[in-house]
């Protein structure tokens, strides 16, 4: 009898221990996807940008450093993405992506609001369509960032928490950072004056 309580307390055990890593395995996996998501969408503004500079183009012969900006901020965005493909795991290549992306989101609302002063282009349909387009990619990126922070904080939690810290500790599982694609400064409410 105390041979069998004894295999079933081991058991017990070595099934808790699996239950655990299993769920930590599958929530990272789930930040992994997440974030598949998000480089969908990126990878989908990217390809909106051109075509949104060729057709500016058309219209802003002396805006050309915005254009300019706007196409830079794009290649370093490209290139951070890809980085951070070949290295899915290092923080350092996500912080470094986020940053590109805060670099090419503040390119693009300069670029929007120079169009602004131009309503010929404004009118053009090809011109609305790649900002409603872009636009609509903007909320996707926004909703699968939102996804990707909540998975990433449902993993960290795992890691963190009793008594699944102990497996992440002991099989590195390591906490993740989230991904802000916003700009600090931009969450800053502007200050109004009735005087």
């Amino acid at each position: 009898m105390g041979g069998w309580l004894f295999f079933g307390i081991i058991f017990g055990v070595v099934f808790g221990v699996v239950a655990l890593y299993n769920g930590l395995v599958s929530r990272r996996n789930l930040v992994g996807n997440s974030f598949s998501q998000i480089d969908v969408q990126l990878q989908r503004r990217h390809d909106l940008i051109p075509s949104l500079v060729k057709t500016a183009r058309a219209y802003m012969m002396h805006e050309q450093e915005t254009l300019t900006r706007v196409t830079e901020a794009r290649q370093q965005a490209v290139g951070m993405q890809e980085l951070l493909r070949a290295a899915p795991k290092n923080p350092a290549a996500l912080e470094q992506l986020a940053a590109a992306e805060r670099v090419l989101s503040s390119s693009l609302s300069r670029l929007m609001a120079v169009v602004e002063q131009y309503p010929d282009l404004k009118a053009d349909q090809l011109m609305q369509q790649l900002m409603e387009e872009l636009s609509s990619t903007e909320d996707r990126i926004g909703f699968a960032r939102q996804a990707y922070n909540d998975h990433v904080m449902m993993y960290n939690n795992a890691c963190q928490m009793f008594p699944s810290n102990m497996i992440a500790g002991a099989f590195s599982f390591k906490p993740l950072k989230q991904l802000v694609l916003v700009d600090q400064d931009a969450r800053q409410a502007p200050a109004v004056s009735f005087a």
